[in-house]
C-alpha cells in the first residue's frame, strides 16, 4: 500500500460532489440544521415554521423514476476527458471545445470549473416521438453503459434501447433523461445566463413543467415559435409547421437587464429620414394619441392648434399620450412633426441617435427570419460537397438569432449545447463572431450515436453523429476562412478570431478504482490491495493524467500544458488556466529529486502535484511547509 503522507492532501479522484455542495450551501443559511454533514429536517422545519407544506394534497410534480434520477444526479462521476489533439484545429491558441461523450458524465465533470459561467445554454434534444429517443438502460452507471458503447469496455447485449409510446413509462422516460442534465445545467449558467430549449408538441407540457421545478416558474422567460416549415404536410390531419422553443432564466431580472436586442434591418433603417433638416439627424415619427381609458387624466384632453392654424383634437376615444404643458415644451423644441404643409395631427419625432439600437424580440419567429428544417438541410448538404449526413440539423440562422439576444461579444463569452447534434450551435457562433468581431466560445457536446447504416453519413465513411459534428465545425471553419482569404486579415482585430476547435473524448479514469473482491478471500483481499501501490492504471499517459488532475481541481477547457524545461532530474509539467488565473506543475515520476525540488523553486502560493510513493516522510513534510502539496 502506498505510503498516506499526514502533510499531503490527496488530489480530487472524481467530479464535484452535488449534494456537499447543496448541503454545504444550506449550512450557509440554517447552520443550526446541519450537523456532522447531515440534516435535521425536523428542526429544518421547526426553522421554516409555517412555510414549510405538508399537507397530504399539495401541488407538486412527479413521475415514475424521479428518485432514481436524483440518485443518478447525486454520484459524482469517475470518469474523464482526454485530449485528442489529431482532431482538433488549433489546439495550441483556440478556447473551442468539442467533447465526444455521455452528456450527464461530461457536465458533471465540467461543473467545477464552468459553474456560474455559462451565458448561454441551446439544447435540441431527443423529442420522444417514440422511434428515435434513444437512451442508456443503465441508468444506475451511465458510464459503464458509455464505456461499452464506445467498445472501451466488452459488451454484452443491445446497449441502447428505442423509448415507444406503447412503454408504460414513455414520459417518465424521457423525464428520468432530461432532469439531472437540466439541474447541472442551470448549475453552470451565470446569474444572467439563459437555456433555450427547442421541442415539439409530445413533452411540451411535461418540458415546462420539469423547467418549472429546477429553474423555477418565476425565472420562465418566454415561449417562442418558430415557423419550420413552409410547405404543407398534406399526408396528416394537420400540417404541423412549427416547433417551440422555451427559454428559462437562471435569475429572470437579471437576465433581462443584460439581454440584448436584435439588429436594426434594412427595412427599419428606412424609416428614418430628415425632411426638415433638423441638426439631431434622421428621425422617425411615432402618434402621439392614445386609448382614451382608466387611469387618462384630464390634462390629457385638450386641442392643439397646428403651425398653419388648424385646430385639431384627439379622434373620437382617445386622448393625447401627454399633458398640454409637455406639449408645449416638445413643440418649442421642434420634436414634433405637423407634416410637410404644418396642417396634419401631431407626431412626435424619435430620432435615430436617441433610439434604443436595435429592436425587442418579438415570439413568433417566421420561416424568412430564422430559415427552416428545409433551409437547414439544404445549406448542410451543401456544406458537405451534396452528402446528407444529417436528418434534422436547426438552421444556423435560428441559434444566430438565439446567441443574438442572449450574449454580447464579451470575451469569454461561454456558449453550451450538450445535445449538439450536427454542431449548428457552434457554426451559430462562428458566424456571430464574425459577425459584431466577438469573442465567444462554444462547448458542445456529444454523444458517439451511431449513424443509420442506410444513411448518407454512413456512406461518406461517417460512423457516429459525434464524427459528423466535429467534421461540420472544421468545414464551417474553412468556409470562414476562404471567405475572407486575401482581402482581410481578422487576426489584427483587437480580439485575434478564435477559428479552431479543441476535442476531448470522454474515457475511463486513469486512477485505480477500487471494486472489492466478491469473495470474504484473506488472500484475494490481500492482491487486490497490492495493486494500489501504483494507483495510476497501467498504461496511462502522463498527459492524460495531467488534463485528469487539470479538469477535477476544477481548471478549464482553453487550459495550456507545457512541459517545464531545463530540468534533468524529473518530468515536470505546468498546467495553466487562463480564466482562473491559476497553475499548477505536476510530476508524475516514480521517485522525486531533490534536485527537480530545488530547480522548481516553489513558495507558498505555488500548488505542487506528485505520487504520494514517490515522497519520502521527510520530503513530504518539507514541501507541504513550501508549498500547497496534494498527491496521487
Amino acid at each position: 500500500m502506498p505510503r498516506k503522507s499526514k502533510k499531503s492532501i490527496p488530489v480530487e479522484r472524481t467530479s464535484a460532489n452535488l449534494v456537499a455542495e447543496q448541503i454545504e450551501r444550506l449550512k450557509e443559511i440554517f447552520p443550526e440544521v446541519v450537523a456532522e454533514g447531515r440534516v435535521d429536517f425536523e428542526k429544518l422545519k421547526a426553522t421554516l415554521g409555517e412555510i414549510v407544506d405538508d399537507r397530504p394534497e399539495r401541488y407538486s410534480f412527479t413521475w415514475a423514476g424521479k428518485r432514481d434520477a436524483i440518485r443518478l444526479l447525486q454520484v459524482p462521476s469517475r470518469a474523464t476527458l482526454k485530449p485528442c489533439l489529431e482532431e482538433s484545429v488549433d489546439w495550441e491558441t483556440t478556447k473551442h471545445a468539442f467533447i465526444e461523450g455521455e452528456n450527464l458524465e461530461v457536465l458533471k465533470l465540467l461543473y467545477k470549473s464552468y459553474a456560474g459561467r455559462v451565458k448561454m445554454i441551446y439544447i435540441d434534444q431527443p423529442y420522444n416521438t417514440g422511434n428515435d429517443f434513444i437512451y442508456p438502460d443503465n441508468f444506475a452507471d451511465p458510464l459503464d453503459t458509455y464505456l461499452k458503447l464506445t467498445g472501451q469496455k466488452s459488451a454484452e447485449g443491445n446497449l441502447l434501447t428505442s423509448n415507444p409510446e406503447t412503454s408504460g413509462r414513455y414520459h417518465s422516460a424521457w423525464l428520468s433523461m432530461m432532469y439531472p442534465r437540466l439541474f447541472v445545467a442551470r448549475q453552470l449558467l451565470s446569474d444572467d445566463g439563459s437555456i433555450w430549449i427547442s421541442i415539439d408538441d409530445n413533452e411540451f407540457q411535461n418540458l415546462k413543467m420539469v423547467c418549472n421545478e429546477v429553474f423555477g416558474e418565476e425565472n420562465f422567460v418566454g415561449t417562442f415559435i418558430w415557423q419550420k416549415r413552409t410547405t404543407r404536410e398534406n399526408r396528416k390531419v394537420f400540417s404541423f409547421n412549427h416547433d417551440y422553443i422555451i427559454c428559462y432564466a437562471k435569475q429572470k431580472d437579471r437576465f433581462q437587464a443584460s439581454r440584448n436586442l436584435l439588429p436594426l434591418g434594412d427595412e427599419i433603417l428606412k424609416r428614418y429620414s430628415n425632411p426638415d433638416k433638423d441638426p439631431r439627424g434622421e428621425w422617425q415619427s411615432v402618434s402621439l394619441n392614445a386609448q382614451a381609458g382608466p387611469g387618462r387624466r384630464k390634462e390629457q384632453f385638450y386641442s392643439v392648434t397646428t403651425p398653419s392654424g388648424r385646430v385639431v383634437d384627439p379622434p373620437a376615444g382617445r386622448c393625447w399620450v401627454v399633458t398640454k404643458e409637455r406639449m408645449e415644451q416638445l413643440i418649442a423644441d421642434s420634436r414634433v412633426w405637423f407634416g410637410d404643409d404644418g396642417k396634419n395631427v401631431p407626431r412626435l419625432k424619435v430620432f435615430r441617435s436617441e433610439a434604443r439600437d436595435g429592436l425587442t424580440p418579438h415570439t413568433l419567429w417566421a420561416a424568412d427570419e430564422v430559415g427552416t428544417t428545409d433551409s437547414s438541410k439544404k445549406a448542410l448538404i451543401k456544406l458537405f460537397g451534396g452528402v446528407e449526413v444529417y436528418d434534422t440539423p436547426k438552421p444556423v440562422e435560428l441559434i444566430e438569432r438565439i446567441t443574438q439576444i442572449a450574449t454580447g461579444p464579451e470575451d469569454g463569452t461561454v456558449i453550451m449545447d450538450f445535445f449538439a447534434g450536427s454542431a449548428t450551435a457552434a457554426h451559430a457562433t462562428l458566424n456571430a463572431n464574425r459577425g459584431d468581431s466577438g469573442s465567444r466560445r462554444f462547448i458542445m457536446v456529444q454523444l458517439p450515436e451511431p449513424v443509420p447504416i442506410d444513411s448518407g453519413a454512413k456512406a461518406a465513411g461517417f460512423e457516429t453523429i459525434a464524427e459528423v459534428g466535429k467534421e461540420r465545425i472544421r468545414r464551417a471553419i474553412r468556409a470562414l476562412n476562404d471567405e475572407v482569404s486575401g482581402r482581410i486579415d481578422f487576426k489584427n482585430r483587437a480580439t485575434p478570431e478564435d477559428l479552431g476547435f479543441r476535442v476531448f473524448k470522454l474515457a475511463e479514469s486513469n486512477y485505480r478504482q477500487w471494486w472489492g473482491v466478491d469473495e470474504r478471500d484473506g488472500v484475494k483481499y490481500a492482491a487486490e490491495m497490492e495493486l494500489f501501490t501504483d494507483p495510476l492504471l497501467p498504461g496511462s499517459k502522463a498527459e492524460d493524467v495531467v488534463w485528469e488532475v487539470a479538469l477535477k481541481e476544477g481548471y478549464g477547457l482553453s487550459s495550456t500544458v507545457e512541459e517545464v524545461k531545463g530540468n534533468k532530474s524529473n518530468r515536470v509539467w505546468r498546467m495553466t488556466d487562463p480564466d482562473h488565473s491559476q497553475s499548477f506543475l505536476i510530476c508524475l515520476d516514480d521517485t522525486l529529486k531533490e534536485a527537480t525540488v530545488r530547480a522548481l523553486k516553489l513558495d507558498k502560493d505555488d500548488l505542487f502535484v506528485c505520487r504520494d510513493a514517490a515522497l519520502t516522510d521527510e520530503q513530504a513534510a518539507n514541501l507541504a511547509l513550501t508549498c500547497k502539496l496534494k498527491t496521487i
